[in-house]
């Protein structure tokens, strides 16, 4: 199995509105509207200007998921936070796990070419998302407990969330 990254573009519009389901959007309030789909892509596209990325998870070439990594400011400090999806017909396969190290890897390299960029990449699965809490500890995160996580940032609305955190140097 062939996991590759790519950064997120405009042809990736389809993959977004394949993850905008019910089941894939449970853990994290739901699907969103059309316009709000929109707009995400659009924060998407423009990510990379604010030293982030998106990335489109691809099996064998196929579209399974997604993978970011953005920074934010959670307790006071600067920190990267990653989230991910993978389809439901990629699931159980390993892909996760995949992309996370590749995403991983790609930070680990930023960070080390940049002594001012944050030393730790936080996750915030929610407290019931089995497979994503069991991923982050895969990746070899540390489960920090439960906290209230705001999702979407900025939007007023909590989560009840796990506080996994790796350090990147």
């Amino acid at each position: 199995m062939d996991v590759r990254l790519e950064p997120w573009s405009d042809s990736r519009l389809g993959l977004l509105r394949r993850i905008n389901t019910p089941a894939m959007r449970r853990h994290v309030g739901g699907p969103e509207t059309e316009e709000q789909l929109l707009l995400r892509h659009r924060r998407y596209l423009a990510l990379p200007a604010l030293g982030g990325v998106v990335h489109a998870v691809l099996v064998d070439g196929a579209e399974a998921g997604s993978i970011a990594r953005h920074r934010r400011e959670w307790r006071s400090a600067e920190v990267h936070e990653s989230g991910w999806n993978v389809l439901p017909e990629f699931q159980g396969r390993g892909v996760a796990l995949a992309a996370g190290r590749a995403l991983l890897a790609e930070l680990r390299a930023l960070v080390a070419a940049d002594p001012a960029a944050p030393g730790t990449l936080h996750a915030f699965p929610a407290v019931d998302n089995a497979p994503s809490n069991a991923l982050c500890a895969r990746l070899g995160f540390t489960d920090g407990g439960p906290c209230d996580f705001e999702y979407p940032q900025r939007s007023g609305r909590f989560l009840r969330s796990t506080d996994w955190h790796l350090a990147l140097r």
